[in-house]
């Protein structure tokens, strides 16, 4: 086809829209453009997060063309976040692995599927805001989802998404519509392209058919109905992130954090193992890469499509077609590989991945999670922790011991939202690390399962910081936990370890 415009002529009112991208990497830009200027409305966009307020699916939100967002991530996007919280606009949350996997079934003509992912949260169980009132209170809620036990585990049962129309960006394309994406840019794209009707491709470079060979095709043009070459690409980077050069790199990043938070990345990085292969949330986790201990070698899988992350790149080398989940800007290692969301969360569920180090606004004593809203006040969404947590690695949480005021964040029971039930392995804070025990380990043993006043508990305190009491520990801990046999000898030098450059 001639243009963008020409290309979305005939997307109606009210249509459904399965569109590609993760954060700014690898948005339709030229389509989404001419769809603000169509003016169509009544819109439901199917996209994993919603670009930024002025740019991608944030200049739809803004125009009040979206009546729904299907999404597993707001973000940054303020717009997004306030017209959902004022009641002007649906959202249905959902993981990010899920919608996914509910694009890639959608393509494949499978109606629904079973996954592990969000049993025992509200996602399962109903009752997530999909559309509040002007006055705060729920409007529209999510509807229970089928839970079903295979092998003694619970799964969820997910309907599929097929959508009217998919608007997704290639790097490159045949004339026979075979689609080539480059870098991290593949994400949701080409599960996006597959679960529309009508797939629109805007790319960078249409060539001959042939000159394309067939094992570099990425998606193949049975799935593409109409193609145009994209003009003028901003390719906006959203976070322009770079490393410090020379050995010292990972000295000066520790030079930039509070004592506190310098203790627990320092400690998290002990988590490592040769071999590894690590999926790391946003901050103190990915932070914590810088300082593998020497002789350990680990491989780090970002769910929007990259195993093999290196550092970030110098000032003036950055790709906007290579970031992290973080929407950072970053670089491949030798022997690195991009695939497709679905892919990744393929292997993520299938159990691929060793461990799995993330924040967390709450941990139980039991192991349960809660770190990805506050009904009514803050929502930045899911994205891929309900699906990391729920896979069968090893969870790290890493945070500090207590929010603002003072307030305890190890609690008896989460008072917000879960990410997942009994999910926790370990609690790395500043004060110290617990353990969450097995819960069959505590009814093979019941002395395990009581701190020294005889409250049940799953909690074990394996390690003190050096120059924290157990007073001190015990005061910003609400849940009650057991202090492990030799404590007195176990104290973090977490101080005195070495940082080593990834």
């Amino acid at each position: 086809m001639g243009s963008a415009s020409e290309a979305v002529a005939d997307i109606p009112e009210g249509a459904t829209l399965c569109v590609g991208g993760f954060g700014l990497c690898g948005i339709p830009e030229n389509l989404l453009d001419a769809l603000v200027e169509r003016g169509v409305g009544g819109l439901t966009a199917v996209s994993n997060n919603a670009g930024v307020d002025d740019f991608g699916l944030g200049l739809l939100l803004k125009s009040g063309q979206i009546k729904r967002m299907i999404s597993s991530y707001v973000g940054e996007n303020k717009t997004f976040e306030r017209l959902y919280l004022n009641g002007q606009l649906e959202v249905e949350l959902t993981p990010q692995g899920t919608l996914a996997e509910r694009l890639r079934a959608g393509g494949a003509g499978i109606p629904a599927f079973y996954t592990p992912c969000a049993a025992g949260t509200m996602v399962q169980e109903g009752g997530c805001p999909i559309k509040y009132n002007s006055d705060g209170s729920v409007a529209i809620a999510s509807e229970p989802r089928e839970l079903r036990a295979f092998d003694g585990r619970d799964y969820v049962m997910e309907r599929s998404i097929v959508g009217d129309f998919s608007i997704v960006k290639a790097w490159k394309a045949d004339t026979r519509g075979n689609l080539v994406f480059r870098n991290t840019s593949r994400n949701f794209n080409a599960d996006a392209a597959t679960a529309g009707k009508i797939c629109i491709a805007e790319v960078e470079e249409i060539v001959e058919a042939g000159e394309i060979e067939p094992d570099a095709v990425h998606l193949p043009g049975v799935y593409v109905h109409r193609l145009i070459v994209g003009k003028s690409y901003q390719k906006r980077i959203e976070k322009k992130t770079n490393s410090t050069a020379g050995a010292g790199a990972a000295a000066s990043l520790a030079s930039k954090l509070s004592p506190e938070r310098l203790r627990i990345v320092k400690r998290a990085a002990l988590e490592f193992r040769d071999g590894d292969y690590v999926n790391l949330g946003i901050g103190i986790p990915t932070l914590s890469s810088n300082f593998v201990a020497p002789g350990v070698r680990i491989e780090l899988q970002s769910e929007n499509g990259l195993l093999g992350i290196g550092p970030y790149p110098p000032a003036g080398e950055e790709d906007p077609d290579l970031i992290n989940a973080g929407k950072e800007t970053v670089t491949m290692i030798p022997g690195s590989s991009t695939f497709t969301s679905s892919q990744s969360f393929g292997m993520i569920r299938g159990g691929k991945v060793d461990l799995t180090l993330l924040g967390a606004m709450e941990v139980a004593m039991n192991g349960d999670l809660a770190n990805w809203i506050i009904p009514g006040k803050m929502v930045k969404g899911m994205g891929g922790a309900m699906d990391l947590v729920s896979s069968g690695s090893r969870v790290v949480v890493t945070m500090e011991h207590t929010a603002k005021g003072g307030l305890p964040k190890i609690l008896r029971e989460c008072s917000l939202p879960l990410t997942g039930r009994g999910v926790v392995d370990r609690i790395i804070t500043e004060l110290g690390v617990f353990d969450v025990m097995p819960e069959q380990a505590v009814l093979d043993n019941p002395a395990l399962g009581t701190d020294a006043d005889g409250n049940a508990t799953r909690l074990e305190l394996i390690e003190i910081a050096e120059g924290v009491s157990l007073d001190e520990v015990r005061a910003a801990t609400e849940a009650p936990f057991r202090v492990a046999d030799g404590l007195s000898s176990r104290w973090l030098k977490t101080m005195a370890q070495d940082p080593c450059d990834l």
